[in-house]
């Protein structure tokens, strides 16, 4: 996870592989667009809610069997998870497709610290793991490992958008498309996931409740927590996508239903994804690391691309100031701020280089380099609005910044040629930046941010997708 930058003839950065529970999750055996628009106020058209999420009380549990359970708390989620998810395509499956939804055939949960057992033709000693499996139409879960981790650190639903994912493997059996490249069937599950979460937010499945405003910014930050590991190629067997790409499948099937996951195919993704072809950046992360984000060069080579990205001669380029004077006008944001009356970008350095240390480094909370540049950007962003006379208070100031901070992020994209430039893993710092309470890539100049992070992630993929300064204020009104 680095952002680089080239001195001389050589790049310095690399990746650092972040470990991934799911390494692959639909199993075969041998021989057996545009995502919705997110508002600052409503996700999808759904009210912003912040009530309760998980299961809903004093609802009967499901009947369904399980093979390998041991009839625990953990079983009985999946077991009332699955019973939701195939519910929804019972109902959707022939509306949309004109299909009938056989539902799996078998269910089976295995303890990976356990005693090895085999499934699916795979032992399941350490196999810290959730799939379909193709060759007996089951879905299986990890209850000794992976089921508690999801639980305890992102909550119930966590393990519902895991699953709601691996049945999604079973709707492509059904309708005769789970072949083909792994990347386009796992985006294409995790898009079938947002649309089963979308029924669910609205109130519609027996046995779980989801709040559209915490609730899934933890499902944001499951996909965040499964995503490949850095340097992971597209093309790679088994790859699923990084945290960027798989929260926009998601979002495209919470906002628009799997009629728009079915029109994924290897072109679509390819158009659209941002985790490089395996091998395409091997060759620049040779001998590299994390930039120091409190290095001088390093941030004079940030100036440099914020200039490149929106300086016009008929603006005054703001000031990048690390010991900028107290500003009357506006609430002071850490690490980072903007000062419309003296146009100063100020910096606090220290905790700038916090958050610009890896997790994997340090233990003060910090996410790594792209992350910290980001939050710079972002007060830069605030400077552009300044200078083309827009407010810069209020939700839609927050949603324009975040879509500027994507316009930078694209313009220092592997192979444009700018002195600093992104590497695996980089974008998915900026999802996790973005899923703090706190973002500052998603906030106005007083720091006050959009709620949603379904919103957040939105306006940042505008600007990175679309590239442009004028769509970003024209946009966010």
């Amino acid at each position: 996870m680095t952002l680089r930058r080239r001195r001389a003839a050589s790049l310095i950065g690399s990746a650092l592989v972040a470990a991934a529970l799911l390494g692959g999750c639909a199993r075969a055996v041998s021989g057996t667009g545009d995502a919705a628009r997110w508002n600052a106020t409503t996700v999808g058209g759904l009210e912003i809610t912040n009530g309760a999420s998980g299961p809903r009380p004093g609802v009967p549990d499901s009947p369904l069997a399980v093979v390998g359970g041991d009839g625990g708390e953990l079983d009985r989620l999946a077991r009332n998870a699955v019973d939701d998810v195939q519910r929804y395509w019972r109902d959707e499956l022939p509306a949309t497709f004109g299909r009938r939804f056989e539902p799996v055939v078998r269910l089976v949960s295995y303890d990976s610290r356990g005693p090895d057992t085999t499934v699916c033709g795979t032992g399941t000693a350490g196999a810290v793991n959730a799939f379909y499996c193709r060759a007996d139409d089951s879905v299986a879960w990890d209850r000794g490992q992976l089921l508690p981790v999801l639980d305890d650190s992102f909550g119930p639903m966590a393990v519902v958008a895991v699953l709601a994912h691996e049945v999604g493997h079973a709707v492509q059996s059904r309708l005769g498309t789970a072949d083909g490249r792994s990347i386009v069937r796992e985006q294409q599950a995790d898009c079938y996931a947002g649309s089963v979460l979308r029924w669910v937010a609205e109130g519609n499945a027996p046995h779980f409740q989801l709040a559209t405003g915490p609730g899934l910014n933890q499902i944001l930050a499951t996909l965040f927590f499964i995503r490949d590991a850095a340097g992971t190629g597209f093309d790679a067997q088994g790859a699923h996508g990084n945290a960027f790409d798989r929260v926009s499948a998601f979002q495209f099937g919470f906002g628009e239903g799997p009629a728009r996951c079915a029109r994924m195919d290897e072109a679509e993704v390819r158009r659209r994804i941002t985790q490089p072809a395996s091998g395409q950046a091997s060759s620049l992360d040779a001998g590299a690391g994390n930039l120091r984000v409190d290095d001088r060069d390093a941030l004079r080579a940030l100036e440099q691309t914020l200039r490149a990205a929106f300086d016009r001669p008929d603006a005054a380029a703001p000031t990048v100031d690390p010991s900028p004077p107290p500003c009357a006008e506006v609430r002071g944001t850490a690490p980072a701020s903007y000062c419309p009356q003296t146009n100063t970008v100020g910096l606090d350095v220290a905790e700038l280089a916090r958050i610009g240390t890896p997790p994997e480094q340090g233990t003060g909370g910090g996410l790594g380099d792209f992350a910290a540049f980001a939050e710079v950007a972002s007060r830069y962003a605030l400077a552009v609005q300044h200078a083309a006379g827009y407010p810069l208070t209020g939700l839609a100031t927050a949603q324009r910044t975040a879509c500027l901070t994507g316009v930078w992020a694209a313009t220092i994209m592997a192979g444009r040629g700018a002195v600093l430039q992104l590497s695996p893993g980089d974008l998915d710092e900026a999802v996790a930046e973005m899923l703090r309470p706190r973002s500052l890539i998603a906030a106005d100049v007083n720091g006050a941010g959009i709620p949603s992070g379904f919103a957040r992630v939105e306006a940042f993929r505008d600007g990175f997708t679309g590239g442009r300064t004028t769509q970003c204020l024209q946009e966010y009104r």
